[in-house]
């Protein structure tokens, strides 16, 4: 089935249940009829009128998952609900392993509290020789002068700072005030100087947790009280007093002129896929007719929307995509959800959380991008005419819930060999859910993809007082590779992940199908002294990678490490010979 790469056409074809972008329309139900949800949502009970009710249900420790005494490893659950509570079970370290391991990586410097304890965005930018770490999630932003890495200090702070007692500011979700959420920069040819592009969307945590059950937090989410779209700024300087807003969009395209509280859809989720030139790649579902989603404290299954940035401070609308099994009120897509296994599991993610991954900018001569839409699985995307996107392939493997499946790829490595790295990340703690694979697809064929196998499972470094990475408490999983906008470019061979409890595992892909883990750094945990119970066990949740200064950054819930690894190369301890975003060094030729 090909891509709906105009959505007018899309939308011009759904029922009337999804016809509410459209003008028409939808009186919600006001009393019980048999087969009917008591929700007043109409996309809501239309998703649930849809889907039967295949919730998971809750498992055992120790009886249904857990310790196998015979050989010391972990037997994982086939299928758990979304919880938000931890799950332990016997066998588990009854404190925080407050030792740390590493294998050809060496830790230059340890920055505590600089993040937050739940998440991390991160940019760099260099300004008048002097190199700038942006780490950020929507209620605090840090700056830090990293021109050293090994001797880095904060240049700017806003949001609360973490410490036992929790965080020194209170954070409302439900009160949302300007933030800064997934951020690009990049350097803009038309002007001349580095661009920050931050997504706007919806909060996904603090505002429900089960959107059956919650009709007040469902009706707060469509009438969300911040914008639904991204921001432009022109940066002529490092700081925020620096930058200048040079433009606002909504990407509930049909209603680009709708206020906030007015505004349908997710917004912009993660970073904007962006490289100065002609076009921007967001994931966005643009009106609440993306509907077809398991997620409990979600509503929308987003697509993908291309704009044209060649005036910055005009941003232009060109396409939306969505794929197979997305749109409440098309009867092909409601067919295609309805043949996926995860149908009505009430647990997993579908559609996109990041962008489009592109192997090489639109504006370089890149025609192909790959997609991680959830459940939904990996897609590729003929984009040579953005105008008119096409669906190339599809690939996706058995359910793997909770947790979330199919959330990033890493094309690093395509151009050489054709092979895409993909997967998911868990959300449960304490393994309560089955392990997520990083998948290795062969996409020499992108109309073709196929499984051709997956990553190797760090393993349990010499000396560790546990048998199983599970036993260590938190989350052990992987988490996401390469981020968009990192400073050089990417090392072939070489594969960093960040990695939860296991925390940096570095990935010798030198033959995709063939990988071996060829270094990590597994720092010790926080523990009750630096940080509130509720916030502990994520170990690393997000790197950012200096290729130019071979410098690996790492963020766990209690602060960030600097790191260096031979696999990369000899680390840069001072300014980058190329100034980053890399158009300067045109600039100034000129």
């Amino acid at each position: 089935m090909m891509a709906c790469a105009n959505a007018d056409t899309v939308q011009a074809t759904a029922a009337p249940v999804a016809s509410a972008t459209l003008g028409t329309p939808v009186t919600p139900a006001t009393q019980m009829t048999p087969g009917t949800p008591n929700v007043q949502d109409p996309y809501l009970a239309a998703w649930l009128r849809l889907t039967p009710d295949r919730s998971p249900a809750p498992l055992k420790p120790g009886v249904d998952y857990g310790m196998d005494p015979a050989t010391g490893q972990f037997v994982w659950p086939k299928a758990t609900p979304e919880v938000h509570k931890g799950q332990r079970f016997p066998g588990e370290m009854t404190a925080w392993d407050k030792k740390s391991f590493a294998k050809n990586v060496e830790v230059l410097a340890f920055y505590p509290a600089v993040g937050s304890p739940f998440h991390a965005w991160n940019n760099i930018a260099d300004f008048e020789g002097r190199r700038y770490l942006y780490i950020h999630d929507r209620d605090y932003l840090r700056i830090m002068d990293i021109t050293d890495p090994a001797h880095g200090k904060v240049v700017y702070s806003k949001g609360g700072v973490w410490g036992p007692k929790g965080s020194s500011e209170n954070y409302d979700p439900r009160t949302v005030d300007d933030y800064l959420g997934g951020a690009t920069i990049a350097w803009s040819k038309t002007l001349g100087k580095a661009v920050l592009v931050a997504s706007f969307e919806i909060g996904r945590y603090g505002l429900m947790t089960d959107k059956t059950q919650q009709p007040d937090q469902v009706a707060a989410q469509r009438r969300y009280n911040s914008l639904k779209g991204f921001k432009v700024f022109a940066m002529d300087g490092p700081l925020p007093s620096q930058w200048r807003l040079l433009a606002t969009r909504t990407t509930d395209y049909r209603h680009p002129d709708a206020p906030v509280g007015q505004q349908q859809g997710s917004g912009s989720l993660d970073s904007p896929e962006y490289h100065g030139g002609k076009y921007m790649i967001l994931a966005s579902a643009p009106d609440d007719t993306y509907g077809l989603t398991e997620y409990p404290n979600y509503l929308y299954s987003p697509g993908y929307q291309v704009w044209d940035m060649s005036d910055p401070a005009n941003p232009t609308f060109v396409s939306q995509i969505s794929v197979p099994g997305q749109i409440l009120g098309n009867e092909a897509h409601e067919q295609a959800y309805l043949m996926n296994q995860r149908a009505g599991n009430r647990t997993s993610w579908m559609g996109a959380r990041i962008p489009i991954f592109l192997p090489k900018p639109l504006e370089d001569g890149g025609k192909i991008g790959f997609g991680a839409m959830g459940g939904l699985g990996l897609y590729s995307f003929d984009l040579s005419d953005p105008a008119k996107p096409k669906v190339l392939g599809n690939v996706n493997t058995p359910p793997s819930f909770a947790g979330t499946e199919y959330d990033n790829a890493d094309v690093s490595q395509y151009a050489r060999t054709g092979y895409v790295l993909t997967g998911g990340y868990p959300m449960n703690r304490d393994c309560y859910e089955p392990y997520k694979d990083i998948f290795v697809v062969d996409a020499r064929d992108p109309s073709h993809l196929k499984v051709a196998g997956k990553l190797p499972q760090p393993q349990v470094p010499q000396g560790a007082s546990f048998t199983s990475f599970c036993q260590r408490g938190g989350n052990f999983g992987p988490k996401r590779a390469n981020s968009i906008g990192q400073p050089g470019q990417w090392r072939q061979g070489i594969v960093p992940y960040s990695f939860y409890n296991a925390g940096v595992q570095i990935f010798d892909v030198s033959h995709p199908e063939k990988a071996t883990i060829a270094g990590y750094f597994v720092p010790a945990l926080a523990d009750e002294t630096e940080l509130p119970n509720y916030t502990l066990g994520k170990g690393v949740f997000a790197i950012y990678t200096e290729y130019d200064r071979n410098i690996i950054w790492a963020f766990t819930e209690n602060g960030a490490y600097a790191l260096s690894t031979p696999l990369l190369g000899k680390p840069v301890l001072g300014a980058s010979a190329t100034p980053w975003p890399p158009g300067k060094v045109a600039a100034r030729a000129r």
